[in-house]
């Protein structure tokens, strides 16, 4: 990685050691696998959670005189994700030999791409908050490169008392190892530049972006310096599968390498683990530099080059990208910067959103898109895929309340029985009698009651009349909330006597 100090230092990023503050400096190397039917250089099955060794071709296994062959869809998906991260998409690229043993990597070592990569800078504009206020503050984190490469298969240490185990599915499996600049400077970047990265490789559909199965790792890379001093020694900390691990390793090793410098030592250049159960790093082994790994190119492959028609017809068909549908929704339908950030995390969540708002408005959309559907899924533990309101279901609830035959209150009962019972929402609300009143002889007689039954309390509101709003909510009590809340309130006001 190469390192270029982009960003002055902010002091409300430093953290504060015993002899004075210090600046973290981060960069990733992001694995995200390439979603794609079969493997970088062979026919074999990408499919998860196949029976071990299932998903195995005689060039995955490197039996002797079988020769690797690009599978064009992982380089399609390549050029697709640069585009999506705005960066340069170079014609020409190489693959490399990357030697290094490991008994998952039964060639003996990796076909990677090293000098010349098949994507080149680009950025990334990262949205960190909210905070305390509601407010997002956006960063700018550079790429430096995306170079395709093959996955390594994985040992097994627990299946038997003396030997280990190997199993070769994920061995040839299509990786982008999307590599970050030292842009970030604390655990919370990091973790939303992450976060930002999935949501892109996800709307793109070159990556599904599920860490707990593996698809998306990061390798994060961790140094400290004085504010604006010169660049410390950074260790790496590698395949953490989990945004919340990552920042709890940047937190950890951060004030573990300060703990040392302060107390007069160095850092040692080395590859670090992260034990999620203790939360701290270890050691794993001195970290290898580029010459270590004997790079050349691949004799059994061609440089693969292509020219800039390829690219714009995969440039054609890319779909809108969170950063332009956030503009879009605060643009088009007003709503505010948080409410569309969370609305363009996931596409999933997006999609719905929109057709919840189609042709609605868009504010009351969001309203109950967020606190309610998202709410309730995030209680009963579900995805938004198997949410048990439909869309259609939704809109028809917020159209109720908007023609005001159901109110706010009754929307919310209404809502919990499609949640549960399913069914149409318009013909639940007439089959349970569940129309809000609006019949102002009825609602003036509840009110009368209320007023006749409560004497002092109405004196009490004369002198302050924001107590108006007691006797509204009684009147609401005394209606099982199927009373006009607005017709409520005026009736209130007017008996009262108060403005």
């Amino acid at each position: 990685m190469t390192l270029i100090d982009t960003r002055t230092p902010d002091a409300k990023r430093l953290i504060s050691g015993a002899t004075g503050d210090w600046e973290i400096i981060i960069g990733l190397e992001v694995h995200a696998q390439v979603t794609s039917q079969a493997k970088l250089f062979s026919g074999a099955s990408t499919a998860f959670g196949a029976p071990p060794n299932a998903n195995v071709s005689l060039v995955d296994a490197a039996m002797p005189g079988m020769l690797p062959v690009i599978n064009e869809e992982c380089v399609k998906q390549a050029i697709r994700t640069g585009l999506g991260l705005k960066a340069e998409i170079n014609h020409k690229s190489v693959f490399d030999r990357k030697n290094y043993f490991y008994p998952d990597l039964p060639q003996g070592y990796q076909i990677s791409q090293f000098k010349q990569p098949i994507v080149g800078e680009g950025k990334v504009i990262v949205s960190v908050g909210p905070d305390r206020q509601g407010e997002f503050e956006d960063i700018e984190v550079g790429i430096e490169r995306l170079h395709l490469e093959q996955d390594a298969g994985k040992s097994m240490h627990d299946q038997h008392a003396t030997m280990s185990y190997v199993d070769l599915n994920r061995s040839g499996v299509a990786l982008m190892e999307i590599v970050s600049k030292p842009d970030m400077r604390s655990a919370d970047e990091a973790k939303a530049y992450v976060t930002k990265l999935r949501t892109i490789v996800r709307y793109l559909g070159t990556c599904d972006g599920n860490m707990d199965e593996g698809s998306l790792r990061a390798d994060v890379n961790v140094s400290v310096r004085r504010p604006g001093g010169e660049f410390g020694t950074r260790c790496e900390i590698k395949n953490v599968n989990s945004i919340r691990f990552i920042g709890q390793a940047i937190d950890y090793e951060a004030r573990r390498q300060i703990a040392i410098l302060e107390d007069g030592g160095k850092i040692d250049q080395e590859t670090r683990l992260f034990d999620p159960n203790k939360g701290e790093t270890r050691s794993m082994r001195s970290k290898e530099e580029a010459h270590d790994y004997r790079y050349f190119p691949d004799p059994d492959l061609l440089p693969l080059e292509f020219d800039q028609a390829y690219v714009d017809a995969l440039a054609k068909d890319l779909p809108e990208l969170p950063d332009a549908k956030k503009a879009r929704l605060i643009s088009s339908l007003g709503l505010s910067t948080y409410d569309a950030s969370i609305l363009v995390s996931e596409k999933a969540v997006a999609d719905y959103f929109e057709k919840v708002a189609a042709g609605r408005d868009g504010k009351l959309a969001a309203n109950w898109v967020i606190n309610d559907l998202l709410g309730a899924l995030n209680r009963a533990g579900k995805g938004i895929e198997n949410a048990p309101v439909s869309p259609d279901q939704l809109g028809a609830v917020i159209d109720l309340i908007k023609e005001g035959i159901i109110s706010g209150k009754i929307a919310k009962d209404l809502f919990e029985i499609v949640w549960n019972e399913g069914g149409d929402p318009r013909q639940l609300v007439e089959s349970r009698g569940m129309k809000q009143v609006t019949d102002t002889g009825a609602i003036e007689k509840a009110v009368d009651e209320v007023i006749s039954a409560n004497p002092d309390k109405v004196e009490q509101a004369r002198a302050k009349p924001s107590m108006a709003g007691w006797f509204v909510g009684q009147v609401m009590k005394a209606t099982g909330g199927k009373a006009n809340p607005q017709a409520v309130n005026d009736l209130v006001k007017a008996k009262l006597g108060i403005e």
